[in-house]
């Protein structure tokens, strides 16, 4: 499924190379597994977000992704939060990657959202299919709360959804976020802040660090995570120009 290197980059913090690269992911959407009217909603993502400023671009994305949990794009954080059985649960994923041959080479959790559909696209359709199953509850939940904030971005997580086949009940998934508190205000934010330091300060600090320690930083998000498909996505057009 190369559309899902598509949403893997569209997912990725958004730096100017993406811009490079227009036409070649919007002929991949145009090829790819989705309806017709999904491919039609996420080419238009991609000529509406590559046609502003990219630092506007940017500065939205930041606010939107790297403040609060809610929108976090680390799968396991929506499942395990900070306990002991997220880090588990990334070792099992980094074995996988691992055992399918994929050396990654960057600093980024394996639970990564587009890291994630970076390995999926490599994986075959079935396989592919079957990886955005297991994660679909995760992706519908996300669907909702940027649906909620009326952000576009939810035609990414539209287009993951469908491309899983699992039937989701989102009107459902909608009413439960209607009424969840936001956790990106400057007064949640604070909150969150002054728990932590309580905790870390705490006589349970040891156990705090460890947790602590297999969470990126949420610049480290953004700026240690390289996309694997750049090149791909040249190398493809260029096989396709021969």
């Amino acid at each position: 499924m190369q559309v899902l290197q598509v949403i893997s980059l569209l997912l990725d913090y958004p730096k100017a190379d993406l811009l490079e690269l227009v036409d070649e992911l919007r002929a991949m959407v145009r090829n790819s597994e989705l309806s017709a009217d999904q491919q039609q909603a996420l080419d238009a993502f991609i000529v509406r977000r590559t046609s502003g400023d990219l630092m506007d671009w940017q500065s939205e994305y930041d606010g939107m992704f790297e403040r609060g949990r809610s929108l976090s794009l680390l799968l396991f954080e929506h499942v395990h939060g900070e306990s002991r059985d997220r880090g588990q649960a990334m070792v099992d994923l980094m074995q996988q990657y691992q055992q399918a041959g994929l050396d990654i080479g960057v600093k980024e959790l394996p639970d990564y959202i587009p890291l994630y559909l970076e390995f999926l696209a490599t994986q075959g359709t079935d396989n592919a299919r079957e990886g955005l199953a297991e994660v679909a509850h995760i992706l519908a939940v996300l669907t909702a709360r940027l649906e909620a904030r009326e952000s576009d971005y939810a035609v990414l997580f539209e287009s993951l959804l469908e491309l899983s086949s699992v039937q989701v009940d989102l009107a459902d998934v909608r009413s439960q976020v209607e009424n969840e508190k936001r956790d990106d205000t400057p007064k949640e934010l604070d909150k969150v802040w002054e728990e932590e330091m309580v905790t870390f300060t705490g006589n349970d600090a040891t156990s705090t660090c460890s947790t602590a320690q297999s969470r990126p930083a949420e610049s480290q998000r953004r700026d240690q995570y390289i996309p694997l498909n750049l090149d791909q996505l040249s190398n493809v057009k260029n096989a396709a120009d021969v």
